[in-house]
């Protein structure tokens, strides 16, 4: 397995060599990590990969090569995973759609854990058990409006309020070639928060003409600096319904990355919480807590948040509500947290702006956001960047 993975890592084009891999090997042999995924993933980039620049890269390739779903801590019942095989998917006519009910959320819930103690056996196309290809709320590939998905693979649907899975989301890639330098000429539009007070560097070619012309007195000459002074905080979400967005993310970081001098970026799933994380391979293990982010940048920063806004609203209004973990605290009052802390900020949407009326989580949150919501086009991003350019 191990002679695979460094293949794959040389595939990703990755510079490894056959003598890292052999101390990657003696290191194994001799016992110096514990036998899990996490201390495998620090020894293997430590002993793999010699520049910091490709640790993007390994990430990935370390991510696809592991891929798998394990354990989720607190689930206790074990579902036999032959009964989460698609076996059938069953096709609902739209009236046959309209005719299923939404249970709510605490019914959902109390259903879910009857289902969980009550059920023997595997089902498939039925309304009631954990099954497959049905219109039961609990399963997967099949339809009902609001359920609860368990199985690692979605029909696409995207009707679940609760995953039963353990996710996982890579980073985006700020080294993307932009096809077009319209992302980055809107986010120029910040500068103007930088026209005063603006840091100096020295102009060497004016300083030694200067000094010339002063018949060898020194004249220092200053000039703005180049680059952007001002701060941006940005949250990206990631996973989901976001993979579909995935292109234009990557386009909108790269950009970023290279507009901003001084930026903070950090991913969070659907809503913000609690915590959120720096990378999506490590998110299990090495979350930030939002407070911590929250005490250390300051008011001064700019706040963006990327994302689709599309969730079940139990994600943002009800505490618990979030699909990978129970929060004890609504989405609402993390972003409105977010909100009081930086004054100046904005949410940029990539889906299309005529059908966010039709998602009742994207009304949500743009009541939370005080309508201050913009997609992720051109003129949606300019929009944004005036908004943002407003004094507070």
């Amino acid at each position: 397995m191990l002679t695979d993975f460094f293949l794959h890592l040389k595939a990703s084009k990755i510079p490894v060599s056959t003598t890292e891999f052999l101390t990657l090997l003696e290191a194994l042999q001799a016992g110096v990590t514990a036998p899990s995924i996490d201390d495998f993933y620090i020894l293997a980039r430590a002993t793999l990969v010699k520049d910091e620049s490709h640790y993007d890269k390994f990430d990935r390739a370390f991510g696809v090569f592991f891929r798998g779903v394990t354990e989720l801590p607190g689930l206790e019942a074990d579902i036999p995973e032959d009964w989460l095989r698609r076996v059938m998917q069953r096709h609902l006519s739209p009236e046959e759609k309209a005719k299923l009910e939404k249970l709510g959320w605490d019914k959902l819930m109390e259903e879910f854990r009857k289902r969980l103690e009550e059920q023997k056996e595997h089902h498939s196309g039925g309304s009631k058990w954990i099954g497959t290809g049905g219109s039961s709320p609990f399963g997967a590939h099949g339809y009902h409006p609001e359920g609860i998905r368990v199985g690692p693979e979605s029909a696409g649907n995207r009707t679940a309020v609760k995953v039963w899975e353990q996710r996982q989301y890579r980073n985006l890639d700020d080294s993307v070639e932009l096809g077009t330098r319209n992302i980055k000429v809107a986010l120029r539009r910040l500068r103007r928060f930088a026209r005063e007070g603006a840091a100096e560097e020295l102009d060497l070619d004016g300083t030694i003409s200067a000094t010339a012309r002063n018949a060898g007195w020194l004249d220092l000459r200053m000039r703005p600096e180049r680059h952007n002074t001002v701060k941006v905080l940005i949250f990206f979400d990631v996973g989901g319904s976001m993979d579909d967005h995935i292109k234009v993310c990557e386009e909108l970081f790269s950009a970023v990355r290279g507009e901003f001098k001084h930026l903070e970026y950090f991913y969070f799933h659907n809503c913000v919480y609690e915590s959120v994380w720096r990378d999506n391979a490590r998110r299990f293990a090495s979350k930030r807590p939002l407070l911590d982010v929250l005490h250390t940048y300051g008011p001064d920063y700019k706040l963006i948040i990327v994302g689709d806004a599309t969730m079940s609203p139990y994600e943002i209004m009800v505490p618990g509500g979030s699909v990978e973990h129970y929060n004890e605290e609504p989405g609402a009052a993390w972003l409105r947290r977010l909100l009081d802390a930086y004054p100046s900020a904005c949410w940029i949407n990539p889906e299309h702006e005529p059908g966010w009326s039709y998602r009742q989580s994207i009304t949500l949150i743009r009541q939370i956001m005080a309508d201050r919501m913009f997609p992720l086009t051109i003129d949606g991003l300019e929009r944004a960047m005036r908004q943002l350019s407003r004094k507070r």
